[in-house]
């Protein structure tokens, strides 16, 4: 009985000096989390995001089906698209899931505007489309045969197809437009002056 006696004054000294311990870790993560608040660094980096987020909530905002969903949800639209972001990015480099949603980036909102497109009266629209599925259609085949070579020798084909296709189909861009501009035509017509000799 008389050794439990003499623990326990021990283990309550221990447990003291932990709790102290504790506290002064504590004290020492407060403050060091203070100075990187006050860091200018830091106050420029956090001034440029929420400059960037404001932006984002402006231009998402132009969309009455994500107004919508932020006010069903309490979720505020722009945070709620980098998290769809960063989710499909990390759906993108899970390899399992990086052909499937690949192909989905690629073929659902380019289905959409080209259905757009072919209710137009112009043509221009017509090239940034055709183009864009002969692409993705070069894409499709090479993968039905040797995707095991290209992974092997491309090991982030999959991250590099998709920012591709993206790059390929948004507006703002017209990667289609020009790509068929700088590749496709030069090719296409230099097959072609071939063929005529």
């Amino acid at each position: 009985m008389s050794t439990q006696q003499d623990t326990n004054p021990t283990v309550a000294n221990a447990k003291a000096q932990a709790a102290q311990a504790a506290d002064k870790t504590k004290a020492t993560i407060n403050q060091t989390a203070e100075q990187i608040k006050s860091h200018p660094v830091y106050q420029q980096g956090q001034q440029r995001f929420t400059e960037y987020m404001g932006q984002l909530d402006k231009e998402l905002g132009r969309y009455p089906a994500l107004v919508t969903l932020e006010e069903r949800t309490g979720v505020p639209k722009n945070y709620g698209a980098v998290a769809a972001s960063l989710a499909f990015l990390s759906m993108i480099f899970v390899n399992a899931l990086a052909l499937p949603v690949s192909n989905l980036v690629g073929w659902a909102f380019p289905a959409f505007l080209s259905m757009r497109a072919l209710e137009t009266p112009g043509h221009e629209d017509d090239i940034q489309w055709l183009t864009y599925w002969s692409v993705f259609g070069f894409f499709t085949f090479l993968e039905s045969f040797a995707i095991r070579v290209v992974l092997y020798y491309v090991p982030w084909y999959f991250p590099i197809k998709t920012f591709f296709l993206i790059w390929l189909q948004l507006p703002t861009t017209r990667g289609a437009h020009t790509f068929y501009h700088s590749v496709f035509r030069p090719v296409v017509n230099n097959f072609k002056s071939k063929r005529a000799q």
